[in-house]
């Protein structure tokens, strides 16, 4: 198909001091768990965006030195020679695609665990992390001489940048690292000409972009992302006070090649990846689109999950920015700009804000996308988002459920070249998907399944089959499949069995109208009395989203949990602080290291999981042990809604199982199980699982993954540094600091 005219303006080269971008697609830092201690997952990740178009990639946060040492956090790092070498292969395979390559220059002061270097950071003001306060983790307070180190530092990352072929540095001004900590009150005290007054709070950031631009602008472009408003707290900085001025007073010095934009802090980075159940598209316009008309002719970047190249286009008219940043966006669609340059616009697999990238991250482990299942694969298993190898062997494939997980296996088949029946008895597809998407604040999530509903109505040899009567064992023996595929899915439990006490709990009972399941609610079971009781054992988004429906139908609500906190894993996804507020400003109150005991008579007596004594003593002659509490907490409760556990939905495939000597005698070569009838797991491990089963469907065990390359040191192999050499010199006198 032709692109669109209008989305011609997208297309366009843009200039940014001695580089040139092909487009206007920047795909901004962010991380990814590969940081240079993976580089060819590293290297092959990055380059697989600047084959998708991405005119611009970059790495994440890269440290400039020891001293930042954000362990276990795996950040890219540009210490030594080693790091010049594994970035090397980033811009190597950047640069094959016509694409220009980044890397973010990063010192975290304060917020600096340092748990691999175990050397001491330095920040303006040597104060305790507010972002690891649990940690234990401090900072000692630079000297006048010591902030020259820190200029020297980042000059010296920046040749190595240089000598690892990077095109362009970008100056992290967000996330709270150190220009940040000079810049904001709350971590500068500073009485010298580094505190104080905004001007001297800007003349280190000022005086790092002036070294940086001397000493290597004439080979790379020196650009910065900045964050406009850090949102929280009375100390923040203001977009429409602090953060413009400071842009107005860096612009004057004209040491500034580019300008990406952002919001929010380190310990609330979630406002700059902001989720969908919260942020919409371009949600950060109010606090950057004054900067375009302060900067002039200086190119501007603006982020803000886009994924619609109409609302790209209006950005850049509305005068908000020149360049189209991403992070998310360019995760779930890799090829996202050459889909709207060939003018497919549905075949973009959106990204639907779930942040469970984010939350790979936060949980210091590598990048996953609930929509793409082969991103950070392209390396260590060769996946390729758009390319798919055809089967020599073209079998017919029953797949039963066209839930997630189904869908994309069905997907992946009819792309190698497989027949394939879909078939579920659902009269739409995505199976629990259908329900999630209608949650509270969940609406963008239903991309999951539109974007595999345009793919599957394009295979011409994948048949899809809904509405029909669920299918049982001898329904799949004599359906003439040689291969099925068996994705019947979970459900929650009826019973209040969860993985506190793995027992159903007494009185729990979902066929009563007073106890209900989060299906039942959806499916318009009605929801008793005034109030309401939400048990929550999984810890992501269902036993909040059901807190606030019933809170929105002016129940009171009580959302009770064995966790720690409320909706735990928010805290990976940065949503923790935000509904936070969602349940405060909704009155739903909350229990936490609680669970429930029995519910009779509309009310629901909780216990305190800690109830028991912490000595550990002699209970009877010879018995030892803890000394056991019987202390409850009682609820008014006339609802009781479970959401325990999920309990996989695995009697057609046990089934079939047991009538395996059946198979040959109807021809079915295998049976297979994915998805959450094999585990209830992450939407993101459901696509996968049934993703890399097509994959690898002619394995000799499908069910099985193959091996994938793994990347670490081999014992022999050359060290860098080696013990022995000698420290980079940063130490700087004020008679040696390098002049503005």
């Amino acid at each position: 198909m032709a692109r669109n005219p209008r989305h011609d303006i997208l297309f366009e080269p843009i200039s940014f001091g001695p580089k040139t971008m092909r487009n206007r697609f920047w795909q901004s830092a962010h991380c990814s768990g590969f940081g240079s201690e993976r580089p060819g997952t590293q290297a092959y990740f990055r380059g697989m965006k600047a084959e998708g178009g991405w005119g611009v990639v970059c790495t994440e946060a890269c440290s400039v030195h020891p001293e930042s040492d954000d362990y276990p956090f795996d950040l890219a790092r540009l210490w030594d020679d080693g790091d010049v070498i594994n970035l090397g292969k980033m811009t190597e395979e950047a640069h094959s695609h016509g694409s220009l390559a980044g890397v973010q220059l990063w010192y975290n002061g304060l917020h600096s665990p340092s748990m691999e270097t175990r050397e001491v950071p330095l920040s303006p003001s040597g104060f305790a992390s507010n972002v690891f306060p649990e940690r234990c983790v401090y900072a000692a307070t630079a000297d006048e001489d010591e902030i020259g180190r820190f200029i020297t530092m980042y000059v010296l990352a920046a040749k190595r940048a240089v000598a690892a072929g990077f095109d362009f540095v970008e100056v992290s001004g967000g996330d709270s690292s150190l220009p940040m900590q000079f810049l904001e009150q709350r971590y500068n005290h500073r009485t010298d000409m580094y505190g104080g007054s905004l001007e001297n709070r800007a003349r280190f950031y000022i005086e790092l972009m002036s070294a940086l631009k001397r000493e290597v602008g004439d080979e790379i472009a020196v650009t910065t992302r900045f964050e406009t408003d850090t949102v929280n707290g009375d100390h923040k900085i203001d977009h429409h006070d602090e953060g413009t001025r400071f842009v107005e007073i860096m612009h004057r010095e004209g040491v500034v090649d580019l300008w990406a934009l952002k919001i929010g802090d380190y310990e609330e980075w979630g406002e700059d990846a902001g989720s969908s159940r919260f942020r919409e598209t371009n949600w950060m316009r109010p606090f950057v689109k004054d900067v375009k008309g302060i900067v002039g002719t200086i190119p501007v970047v603006s982020n803000g999950r886009f994924t619609d190249p109409d609302v790209m286009v209006d950005a850049i008219n509305a005068g908000q920015c020149d360049i189209i940043g991403a992070a998310r966006p360019s995760i779930s669609d890799p090829f996202l700009p050459n889909k709207i340059s060939e003018g497919r616009l549905d075949d973009i697999r959106e990204c639907i804000g779930c942040n469970m990238c984010v939350s790979g991250m936060q949980q210091q482990a590598l990048l996953w996308c609930t929509q793409n299942a082969t991103i950070g694969e392209e390396y260590r298993r060769g996946w390729h988002p758009e390319v798919f190898t055809e089967t020599t062997d073209r079998k017919s494939v029953l797949v039963v459920g066209a839930g997630p997980a189904g869908m994309e296996c069905a997907v992946v088949l009819g792309k190698r070249g497989y027949d394939v029946h879909l078939v579920d008895s659902a009269s739409a597809l995505g199976g629990h998907w259908q329900d999630v998407s209608r949650y509270p604040r969940c609406a963008e999530w239903g991309r999951l399944i539109t974007y595999r509903e345009a793919q599957l109505a394009k295979l011409r040899n994948v048949e899809v089959h809904l509405g029909v009567a669920p299918l049982g064992v001898d329904d799949v023996l004599r359906y003439g499949a040689e291969r099925a595929v068996i994705a019947t899915g979970a459900h929650w439990s009826t019973t209040g069995f969860g993985a506190e006490v793995h027992a159903d709990m007494d009185g729990a009972d979902a066929n009563l109208p007073s106890v209900l399941t989060p299906e039942q609610i959806m499916a318009g079971k009605p929801v008793p009395g005034s109030t309401a009781v939400v048990l929550d054992g999984d810890g992501r988004f269902t036993g909040i989203a059901m807190a606030e429906l019933l809170a929105d139908q002016g129940k009171q609500v009580s959302l009770v949990t064995n966790m720690h906190d409320v909706a735990q894993y928010s805290l990976f996804t940065m949503e923790m602080a935000n509904n936070k507020r969602l349940l405060y400003q909704k009155g739903i109150r909350t229990y936490t290291n609680h669970w429930g005991q029995d519910y009779r008579d509309n009310i629901m007596t909780l216990f305190y999981l800690y109830r028991d004594s912490a000595a550990l003593t002699e209970q009877e002659p010879g018995k030892w042990g803890r000394t056991m509490s019987s202390d409850v907490v009682t609820l008014d409760c006339d609802a009781l809604v479970l959401v325990t556990t999920r309990v996989p939905n695995t009697e057609l495939y046990d089934r079939l199982k047991a009538r395996r000597d059946e198979w040959a005698d109807n021809e079915i070569e295998d049976v297979y199980r994915i998805g959450d009838c094999h585990a209830p797991r992450h939407i993101t491990n459901a696509i996968f699982d049934g993703h890399r089963l097509a994959r690898e469907f002619d394995s000799p065990h499908p069910q099985y993954p193959l091996p994938f390359i793994r990347e670490r040191q081999i014992w022999g192999a050359e060290t860098f540094p080696k013990l022995g050499d000698a420290r980079p010199t940063v130490e700087v006198t004020k008679r040696e600091r390098l002049p503005r």
